[in-house]
């Protein structure tokens, strides 16, 4: 994240796993269980520090889940600005199951994607759904083919990067503050609002559509 971030040649990233089967089948439990007393809390605030990169990403971040996404893998999934599932895709949080409970974020993003009811069932019971039902429920943007993951999640990207990109990450910081903070999300809203009306990009892209052309964004 910190090269993403850093580096001026990437406009946004695809977090996928290896292979077919899984995206992130979830921790490690034998570690879990190793962890010192008094380094819990620790290694869940670790993990929500690593997602939170990906989450506050100023660039667009897409998950394309290939299979399963269960516990941290669904936190994960759930950490990037959008996600593509495959049809063999597979979501849930079983933490319960173990007596434990999500640790790095899945409490809160959950509630905020798929809302409280549902969340707190899937949360409760530590119940799989499918990529159709993820779908349905909002968890995740689209369901494809397993061949059609990555093309599918690049051509995604591909919309996106035609636009100005100081829109693109004025826009992604003006959501992010609204899920922490709803009051703060708006102020966030129209202050960049004002940045990007008064940026080269906006002056470029009212032009370009009152003249009837496409926009020659710069990023400035």
């Amino acid at each position: 994240m910190s090269e993403i971030t850093a580096n001026p040649d990437i406009s946004g990233a695809i977090i996928t796993g290896a292979g077919e089967k899984a995206f992130v089948a979830g921790a490690d439990i034998s570690q879990i269980n190793q962890i010192p007393e008094g380094e819990t809390e620790a290694f869940s605030r670790k993990g929500q520090d690593v997602f939170f990169r990906i989450e506050r990403s100023t660039k667009p971040i897409v998950a394309a889940v290939n299979g399963y996404a269960l516990g941290g893998g669904c936190e994960l999934a759930m950490a990037c600005h959008m996600r593509i599932a495959s049809s063999n895709a597979r979501f849930g949080q079983p933490e319960v199951n173990l007596g434990l409970i999500a640790g790095y974020g899945g409490t809160q993003r959950l509630v905020h994607l798929i809302g409280r009811g549902r969340a707190t069932e899937l949360l409760l019971t530590g119940d799989m759904i499918n990529a159709e039902e993820a779908h349905r429920l909002g968890l995740v943007n689209s369901v494809v083919e397993q061949a059609d993951l990555i093309s599918t999640a690049l051509e995604l990207l591909g919309k996106i990067y035609k636009k100005s990109p100081m829109a693109v990450a004025l826009t992604l910081e003006a959501i992010d503050k609204g899920v922490q903070d709803f009051g703060e999300g708006y102020r966030i809203e129209a202050e960049n609002f004002g940045k990007a009306a008064g940026s080269a990009d906006g002056k470029e892209g009212t032009l370009a559509f009152l003249e009837k052309r496409k926009p020659n964004f710069t990023g400035k």
